[in-house]
């Protein structure tokens, strides 16, 4: 028989707090990372907004803007809008981590104006996405206290829903770690940064890939939880 206890004390928990506590390291890790070269300045002096404008004009992308955004490294490209919004303490920086950020960014834009297939696919499971990652849980929480065939259907409604999210964190991967090396690439070919000024900018992009990557793993581990938790209840009717 199933018990509603089992939703919080199973194996996959374990799984899935050990990715939590990845996660935080992720994320503390891209902002001590952040802070130290944020104290590195361009010896060029380019500021983080030049260095974006500079890129997206030298790929035809005038007609791409950029706006400033509050909050601290919440910068983002939004392809709606064809927009690239940087952060207060990103946009008029002239840091080496700051014109890094600003370079990934960039690097999203020319993605989406050439057509590069991840960025496309994830666009596109964006809103199924969206509504996986928040109702998926519940469907599946609701068909385990539930009995019968509309237990099942619940079940397996959440499960998929739950599973389009986690593609949409598999896809990111590949989209962010192609724009961070377009952005070294950018920033080393174009002369925007010295030679010795391009490892920090690596190492600020490479802390802020871990925290997609951290991310990915505890969306795979809650599948993962779910999966467990579906197939015990199957096994005890």
């Amino acid at each position: 028989m199933f018990y509603p206890y089992g939703l919080y004390m199973d194996p996959g928990y374990i799984l899935v707090m050990i990715m939590a506590i990845f996660s935080l390291i992720a994320s503390a890790r891209v902002s001590s990372t952040y802070k130290k070269y944020a104290q590195m300045r361009t010896a060029k002096g380019i500021t983080a907004e030049q260095a974006a404008r500079k890129i997206l004009d030298e790929n035809g992308l005038y007609d791409v803007k950029i706006e400033s955004i509050s909050g601290n490294l919440t910068d983002h490209y939004d392809p709606r809008s064809n927009v690239i919004r940087l952060s207060d303490t990103v946009r008029n920086s002239s840091s080496v981590a700051a014109v890094g950020v600003a370079a990934h960014e960039a690097g999203h834009a020319v993605q989406h104006a050439t057509g590069y297939v991840p960025i496309k696919l994830r666009n596109a499971i964006v809103p199924v996405a969206n509504i996986g990652s928040v109702a998926g849980p519940y469907l599946i929480i609701i068909g385990l206290l539930l009995q019968g065939s509309m237990s099942n259907v619940l079940l397996n409604l959440g499960v998929w829903f739950f599973a389009a999210a986690v593609l949409f964190q598999l896809v990111t991967l590949p989209v962010e770690f192609n724009a961070s090396r377009r952005a070294v690439a950018t920033l080393q070919d174009g002369m925007y940064l010295y030679e010795d000024e391009v490892p920090a900018v690596k190492k600020v992009l490479g802390a802020a890939a871990m925290t997609y990557v951290a991310a990915a793993a505890v969306s795979i581990a809650n599948l993962l939880r779910f999966l467990m938790l579906v197939g015990g209840r199957r096994r005890d009717d």
